[in-house]
């Protein structure tokens, strides 16, 4: 196993860091290993897991550079592999937390939203999901993460604008849970853990999985239906155009 994602051990929670990179961007190898390591967490020691990146930044999305360079053939692959490993994040059966440690965009958003309790460290980092400007459209799982997440009246803005939000303002979008200084994001992620690690786990199991099941049953439903049209157009000259502009004006941000 790489360092992708390295698994500690702090008890029975097992601390997820991603370390892939310097902006933990969602490439194949990094999908892959996060279903590796959410395996491992299937055994009996482990009770919860907190889930935090690297640095200054939780994760920033999908590595778009790899996306371009690598070009269809690398998209066929890597798309089935992102749903799958956000769809297992998604319905662990046992407590995730997300220590948000900083800027988690598009991609990183989602992850965080897979979780049960969202963190994030208050700061300037910024949280949101701008792939419309980025110019790809949804796979139905990552979609679905955040109909869940999203309160229902903000979803469509969060979606369709594509703005991301300081967290405060992240908070008050409902995107996260709270805001805590970056010095006890650790200790408040772990203490968050903990806590749903001391709830009864086949009951906490059940109830995850009938809160979830009808987002879970949407995605399942959704990918034979809209996965080959999602990758037609991720796959599509227009779209690399459109993924070229956006680095371009991102990294002159930068």
């Amino acid at each position: 196993m790489s360092a992708t994602v390295q698994l500690q051990r702090q008890g029975n929670v097992a601390v997820l860091t991603l370390a892939h990179g310097k902006a933990n961007a969602f490439d194949l190898e990094l999908c892959l290993a996060l279903r590796r390591r959410l395996d491992e967490c299937r055994d009996a020691w482990c009770a919860a897991i907190v889930m935090v990146g690297t640095g200054t930044i939780f994760s920033a999305g999908v590595d778009l550079l790899r996306v371009v360079k690598d070009g269809p053939p690398y998209v066929k692959r890597f798309l089935p592999a992102l749903s799958d490993a956000f769809e297992a994040l998604f319905a662990f059966p046992k407590p995730v937390v997300a220590a948000v440690n900083g800027h988690a965009i598009a991609g990183g958003c989602i992850l965080a939203c897979a979780a049960d309790r969202r963190l994030m460290a208050r700061g300037t980092a910024r949280i949101g999901v701008p792939e419309l400007l980025v110019g790809v459209p949804f796979p139905p799982v990552p979609l679905e993460i955040m109909r869940f997440a999203a309160a229902p009246r903000r979803l469509a803005s969060l979606l369709l604008e594509g703005e991301t939000f300081t967290p405060d303002a992240a908070l008050e979008q409902g995107l996260i849970d709270a805001v805590v200084d970056p010095e006890t994001l650790p200790s408040a992620a772990m203490a968050a853990a903990e806590m749903l690690a001391a709830r009864p786990a086949a009951a906490f199991a059940l109830t995850k999985q009938q809160l979830r099941g009808a987002a879970l049953t949407r995605m399942r439903a959704g990918r034979p239906a809209f996965d080959a049209a999602v990758e037609d157009v991720w796959c599509a000259p227009a779209t690399t155009e459109a993924i070229r502009g956006y680095i371009e004006r991102t990294f002159k941000k930068g």
